[in-house]
Parts: C-alpha cells; sequence; structure tokens
C-alpha cells in the first residue's frame, strides 16, 4: 500500500514540474511606446514616420502617451501628439484622454510623477483636468498625494475641482494633503478649498492634521479660519484625538487658539480629552489638560472622572492622585456600569499596571465596597486580599465599638468597610481555608468571624484553626450547639484538646492579645520587645497553629463570583 502512494505522489510531482509557472502576461509594449519609456525622441519620431501606430495598448491598456507622459519625456509626448494631430478634433482629444484598464489617462500619469511641463503640454492639448480613475483619484489628489507642489498649483489655476471626494473614506484633496503632511500645498489649497469638507466620518482636514501631529499643517488651518473645535460623527475633537495620540504640540495649539477642553465627545458616556490623555498614558498632555479641565467631571453626577480610564495605566492614574482628584470619584454604575475605580481595578488585578492601580487607589484612601471583597475573597487565592490588607489596617473591637480613626497614620478601614467583609466572607465559607488566616494575621478580632453560619458550613480544618484563635470554653450556648451537632453528625473532627480546659499558657496569649489590640500583635513587633525568651514569641503570634490546607484550583470569572454571592448574600449582624 505504501509502495503505491508513494508511486502516485511521483507521477503528481512529475505534472506539477511540467506546468508553465511564467507570468500570465507578457511584455506587449509596442515599439513606439517601448521608445517613449526610455525617453528617445528621435527613435520614436522614426519609428512613427515608418508607419507605426501611437495606440498599440499593452496588458495594461497603455499606450505610447502613457509611456512618454510617465518617464516625463516633454518632447516625445509633443511627438505623439503631433503624429494625431492630423485626425478630428474630436479624435485627437479622445486619444489625449485615453485610460488605461485602471483608469489612469496620461495627464493622470504625469501629474502622479510631477512632470510640470508634461502636465502643462496635455492640458494645453485638452487633458480632462478632472479625470476620476477606477479608484476615484484624480490629476490633482495624486499631485497632492506624492508632494507635487509645482503640478499641484498649476492644476488649480486651470481649474481643476478641489472639493471633490476621493477613496472610498470620500477624503478630498485638502485631507490627503494633511495626512501626508505636505505643509506648502496645504497652504495652496486652504486658499480654493472648503476648510471643512468632512468625509463619511464627519472628519474634517483639521482633525486630520491633529490626529496624526501635522503641526504645520495644523497651524495653516487654524490661521485660515478652520474650526477647531469641529466633531466627528462619534463627538470627537481635534482636542480629543490629539490628546489620544499624545500629540502635545498641537494640543498645546488649539488650546491656544481655542480648543474647548470641557466638550463632550461621545455619545455614549461624557467623554473629555482628558480621559484619552489619561488612557493611553501621555503624561505631559495630561498634565497640561488637568490644568484646563473643570474639576467638575471628578466627583460631579453624571460625569465621570478620569480615574475610570487610569486604571490601565498607574502613571496616569499616580499623577491625577497626586493632583487631588479623588479615589472614589462618583459611581457611575449607570453610566459605565461600574461603581468606582477600585471596583474596576480589583477586576483586573492579574494585569500588573491594574494591580499598581490598586496599590495607589488604597494607599489613597478609596473606599472599600461589599462587592470589591468579593473579589478578594470568593477565590482560593490570597494574593489580592494581602494586598488590600498591606494598605488598609483592620480596627479593633474596643469596649462593644469599633475604633475606625486613623491608626499611627495608617488608612483604617471604615466600620461599613469591615461589615461588608464580614458579610462576604460569611458568605464565601468554602474558601475560608485561604482567608481566615489571612485576617486573622492581619488582626481580625476572632470573635467576630464566630457567627453559627460558619460553623455550620465550613470544613473541619477551617473550624478548628478558629477556635485556636479563641477561648473555646467560653463559647456561648448557641455555638456550643452547632458544634456537638455537627459532633454529632460526624462533619466535625475536634482537635482532641477541645475537650479540656485550656492551658494557662493559652489564656495567657489571649489575655495579652487583648490588651496589646490584635492589630499589634500580629502586625507588628510589638511581641519582640517584650522580656521573654525568643521561642515564646512565636507563641504569643498562634505561629504554633497550623494553617488549614489551601487547594488551589482555577479562579471563576469575577462576574460569575459576585453573581453567586449576590444570590446566596443574606445580610448578617456581625458587627
Amino acid at each position: 500500500m505504501f509502495c503505491k502512494i508513494f508511486s502516485t505522489l511521483s507521477k503528481c510531482d512529475e505534472q506539477v514540474t511540467e506546468m508553465d509557472f511564467t507570468e500570465c502576461y507578457g511584455d506587449t509594449v509596442s515599439s513606439v511606446a517601448a521608445a517613449a519609456r526610455s525617453g528617445c525622441r528621435i527613435r520614436v519620431k522614426r519609428l512613427i514616420q515608418g508607419g507605426c501606430s501611437v495606440d498599440c495598448r499593452d496588458n495594461r491598456g497603455w499606450n505610447a502617451l502613457h509611456e512618454a507622459a510617465a518617464a516625463g519625456s516633454k518632447e516625445c509626448v509633443q511627438e505623439i501628439l503631433s503624429a494625431v494631430g492630423g485626425s478630428s478634433s474630436r479624435g485627437r482629444r479622445a486619444y489625449v484622454n485615453s485610460l488605461t484598464h485602471e483608469g489612469e489617462s496620461a495627464c493622470y500619469l504625469a501629474a502622479q510623477r510631477g512632470h510640470l511641463a508634461v502636465v502643462r503640454l496635455l492640458l494645453k492639448a485638452h487633458a480632462n483636468i478632472n479625470q476620476l480613475t477606477n479608484d476615484l483619484s484624480c490629476p490633482l489628489y495624486a499631485a497632492v498625494d506624492n508632494g507635487h507642489k509645482d503640478v499641484v498649483k498649476l492644476l488649480v489655476s486651470k481649474g481643476a475641482e478641489v472639493n471633490r471626494t476621493h477613496t472610498a473614506s470620500c477624503w478630498t484633496c485638502l485631507h490627503q494633503a494633511v495626512y501626508k503632511g505636505h505643509s506648502e500645498i496645504v497652504r495652496i489649497l486652504v486658499n480654493v478649498c472648503n476648510l471643512e469638507a468632512v468625509d463619511d466620518h464627519m472628519i474634517s482636514p483639521l482633525f486630520v492634521a491633529a490626529q496624526y501631529g501635522q503641526k504645520k499643517c495644523l497651524q495653516i488651518l487654524i490661521n485660515a479660519g478652520a474650526n477647531v473645535n469641529t466633531q466627528a460623527a462619534d463627538l470627537a475633537t481635534p482636542l480629543l484625538i490629539a490628546s489620544q495620540e499624545g500629540h502635545q504640540a498641537c494640543v498645546e495649539l488649539l488650546l491656544e487658539h481655542g480648543a474647548d477642553p470641557n466638550k463632550a465627545c461621545s455619545h455614549e458616556w461624557p467623554q473629555l480629552p482628558i480621559h484619552a490623555a489619561a488612557e493611553f498614558g501621555h503624561i505631559s498632555v495630561l498634565r497640561r489638560l488637568i490644568e484646563v479641565t473643570d474639576r467638575r467631571c471628578d466627583c460631579s453626577d453624571g460625569s465621570v472622572s478620569p480615574l475610570y480610564v487610569a486604571v490601565h495605566n498607574h502613571q496616569s492614574m499616580e499623577l491625577l492622585l497626586k493632583e487631588g482628584y479623588s479615589p472614589d470619584a462618583q459611581d457611575c454604575s449607570e453610566t459605565l456600569g461600574l461603581r468606582s475605580p477600585l471596583s474596576l481595578a480589583l477586576c483586573h488585578t492579574s494585569d500588573k499596571p491594574c494591580s499598581d492601580s490598586v496599590k495607589l487607589l488604597l494607599a489613597a484612601g478609596a473606599a472599600l465596597s461589599e462587592k470589591d471583597w468579593v473579589y478578594a475573597l470568593a477565590t482560593d487565592r490570597t494574593d489580592l486580599l494581602e494586598l488590600i490588607l498591606e494598605y488598609r489596617w483592620i480596627p479593633r473591637l474596643e469596649t462593644g465599638t469599633m475604633d475606625c480613626s486613623n491608626h499611627r497614620g495608617r488608612v483604617v478601614l471604615k466600620l461599613q468597610e469591615l461589615r461588608g467583609m464580614l458579610c462576604v466572607a460569611q458568605s464565601q465559607v468554602r474558601f475560608a481555608h485561604c482567608w481566615l488566616p489571612v485576617l486573622l494575621r492581619a488582626g481580625l478580632e476572632p470573635s467576630l468571624l464566630l457567627q453559627p453560619h460558619l460553623l455550620e458550613q465550613a470544613d473541619s480544618e477551617v473550624v478548628n484553626y478558629l477556635l485556636e484563635f479563641v477561648n473555646w470554653s467560653t463559647l456561648s450556648p448557641p455555638l456550643k450547639r452547632v458544634l456537638d451537632q455537627r459532633r454529632a453528625e460526624k462533619t466535625w473532627e475536634p482537635h482532641t484538646h477541645f475537650d479540656l480546659i485550656p492551658r494557662l499558657s493559652h489564656i495567657c496569649r489571649l489575655q495579652l492579645r487583648q490588651i496589646l489590640g490584635p492589630d499589634l500583635l500580629m502586625r507588628t513587633n510589638v511581641v519582640q520587645q517584650l522580656p521573654v525568651p525568643d521561642p515564646l514569641q512565636g507563641f504569643l503570634k498562634f505561629s504554633d497553629i497550623s494553617e488549614p490546607l489551601c487547594i488551589s484550583s482555577p479562579p471563576s470569572p469575577v462576574l460569575n463570583r459576585i453573581q453567586r454571592h449576590q444570590s446566596t448574600h443574606q445580610h448578617r449582624h456581625v458587627l
């Protein structure tokens, strides 16, 4: 079987090698056209006198006049035009305006290549100055595109249509001149063109100049009276697009001439140029726009703080916070579906800039909502929770109230934030083996978690770990009943010493923690300053207690976690 297949493949290879893969069309240019291409007037003249046709076409549809015009040979063009001089006026004009297969006239080919003398000669021979090619170009557009200023000037002076649209996007010659940065040609066209001509996206030439950083062209258009506050179909302004692209010189120029930094630039939400600069991290532009943008966008209802779009660029975030923008901004749930910049940053903490933005927002005092805690607690990863607790100090429980004032210069969780964290923790018991050790190491009072729901739902290791941080002999009767029931159902396997009275050493460290406060005991080196032996220091910080085994698994999507929390969550009075 293998031999048969190999034999068949060999025959196929032989057939392929016999096929002719040369070009489909050879060079079919006529002898006159070939001479015109080389610019040899004498040879062109001899061939014509010998009876050779000047109208033979090659596979592109080019004749001798096309070749002479493209080569820029004025003399050859003159000889060829003289050869058709005996024809009728209509026939001569038809020949001068004959088109290639691409719809290119001799005048177009000469203008495209900047052959001024040839263009002038063809215009005298009644070449159609506005003839369109198959792709909607024309002699003027071709000259503009390639930067041939003198040809442009000639065509404009001869009455070329300057405001016609070209290309599939409906650009005018002025659009193209600005895009290419041909400032001298722009200087010619602004005197004859419609400065406010727009393409199919309602983009004007001035908008193009701002978008592509063509400062000279932008200056010429502004001086000619073009509108600096023109808006595209999506309401984008030149200032917005220049800010988005980071063209600082254009931003400065636009602002100097009255560009409005507070004009809404989107149908969907009140986007401003400052948002574009912040999102793309153009810091120098952002710094300039901060000076001129109305601060109402920071916190006002119906506006959107630039902090929202700066989440993916921590440099922008850092600058905005330094300049006094509120880390909480405004609630944009209705506008963007986002409660705060911190909520957005927490959604994308796997991205390095977003992680940096989380740090900046937490350090600036951004408030954590209940939904925000879901990102940190409804997962078997602890990195985000540890990051939050690095910048937030858990307040201590003192005489039944929570002290939420700043603790030694640290940003302390507010009472509402702590309540939100505990509510989410109670609803995410299945992840308690991960978040419980982190919270207790951060100084959370364990009694705040000693709730019937947690003791009922948590696995055996989690319950044992939590009980090691309290005096298990003094639990309330309802909690003891929960544990007794679980023991009877064999869903909880307690440590053997839970049946005994706690050792004096354990009672002493509980008392010490109550005196110092769990926050200081667990998060500072206060224990190291006590006159006790080194081995005892670890004991006082509960380092002898083994943490429950935390098994990692792929994290579920953030949205799924939030929806699951909302569907199962019940507000529990945990404080």
